[in-house]
């Protein structure tokens, strides 16, 4: 799979010069996440999105050093999935409230 945005370089930013929309798209697998009861999400990604997630309060734990996979340096982790890394991304990227509508929550429970 693959994590990407289709943004102008001046859409709004929340903290770490991250767009406000990373953070939308980073709240609403975390809300997801915690209404189908997971504890973490493992991933397969590459240093920049580590940093990225690093800057917007949502730190990858890494499971094991980079491997270079063609010209990327790529690695796997696992990503927290709880209330407080819910907080930390809302407020990273001054978020209100869930980003989720709620119906679509009630249907994956």
């Amino acid at each position: 799979s693959r994590f990407a945005l289709d943004i102008g370089s001046s859409a709004p930013k929340g903290a770490g010069g991250i767009a406000i929309a990373t953070y939308e798209l980073f709240a609403g697998m975390i809300e997801l996440g915690l209404s189908r009861q997971l504890s973490h999400i493992v991933t397969v990604t590459d240093l920049r999105m580590e940093r990225i997630l690093r800057r917007a309060g949502w730190p990858l734990e890494r499971i094991g050093e980079p491997h270079t996979i063609g010209v990327t340096r790529a690695l796997t982790g696992y990503l927290e999935v709880s209330d407080k890394m819910l907080q930390a991304v809302r407020q990273n990227g001054g978020i209100g409230g869930p980003v989720l509508w709620a119906p679509v929550l009630r249907r994956v429970a």
